[in-house]
């Protein structure tokens, strides 16, 4: 009896902030490893969650939202947006139903034209179908195929599951013969300690209102394991002025209490040991223009307009 060959690849999401390529990313792995939040650009790094589905292992890469930047830290995310797509065997261009083919996925759509070579395949995913008629749908899928010739349209709602499997599926198909390139039981590639800072700047993006989650950061600062089995982790919020710090403090530090509370029952189930989480809060005005703290999140500290 032959055994079925093994494949594996990457399959990159791509589109406008808040398509919900976070919310599909960890649909498919079955496991959050990407946050979710309803605030738009809250990926930041290229997050990659390991799927399985039959022989072939799929490594999703769930990138920043494409749209224009504006800031150092907005062009470092569309960088790592467009750069997880150049990587990706397949690509995914999710759209939202119900606002239908927008100035930025026609943007998105020219750039596939430019960027994407003879060996990548690129497919649909027309995301939050529950939101329109049957009718809509079928009409948008229409008219994006007519701005791009996909290889395959798929109507999902990462959220509630459906269509998921029929994509997934096809996923599988499409990687190349391959050996795996992840460990059978490894759902991410990020390090715990950058997974823990996510992790915990959800909580914060959750929790916080207008533009501060965008001025801060989470970085891990010690993880250090316990002989009881547990871990410590000491976490720095880095934001940009004074008033940031009593917002994300609140009074008698009400607020950052609640916030490490929910961190680390998160990170806690995520780990599967007992999680000692510490956070601190510190005012670094300039943090947006440090490459070190770029290279925490995993990004390209980038210049000028590049």
């Amino acid at each position: 009896m032959t055994e079925t060959p093994t494949r594996a690849g990457f399959v990159a999401l791509i589109g406008e902030p808040n398509a919900g390529k976070s919310t599909l990313t960890n649909r498919m792995v079955g496991a959050k490893v990407s946050i979710v939040t309803h605030k738009v650009q809250t990926t930041r790094a290229r997050i990659r969650g390991v799927a399985l589905e039959g022989a072939a292992q799929i490594v999703f890469v769930d990138t920043p939202g494409l749209f224009r930047p504006r800031r150092r830290l907005d062009r470092a995310m569309v960088a790592a947006a467009w750069g997880g797509a150049a990587d990706a065997d397949v690509v995914v261009l999710l759209v939202e139903a119900h606002r239908g083919l927008t100035d930025g996925t026609q943007a998105i759509i020219d750039a596939l034209k430019e960027r994407i070579t003879p060996n990548q395949t690129v497919a649909l995913a027309i995301n939050k179908i529950d939101r329109v008629k049957a009718e809509t749908l079928l009409a948008l899928s229409a008219k994006l195929n007519e701005a791009y010739p996909f290889a395959r349209s798929f109507m999902i709602s990462a959220e509630k599951g459906h269509g998921v499997e029929d994509l997934r599926h096809w996923l599988a198909e499409q990687m190349p013969l391959s050996p795996w390139l992840y460990p059978e039981d490894q759902i991410a590639d990020l390090p715990l300690r950058m997974i823990a800072a996510e992790m915990t700047r959800e909580k914060l993006t959750l929790r916080l209102h207008e533009e501060l989650p965008y001025q801060l950061t989470v970085e891990t600062d010690h993880w250090q394991e316990r002989d009881d089995g547990s871990v410590r982790i000491d976490q720095v919020v880095y934001v940009i002025r004074d008033g940031h710090k009593g917002i994300v403090l609140g009074n008698k530090g009400e607020t950052i209490k609640a916030i490490s509370t929910a961190a680390r029952a998160e990170i806690t189930e995520f780990l599967g040991r007992p999680v000692h989480l510490f956070l601190q809060v510190k005012v670094r005005e300039n943090w947006m223009e440090e490459a070190a703290r770029y290279s925490e999140m995993g990004l390209e500290f980038r210049d000028g307009n590049t």
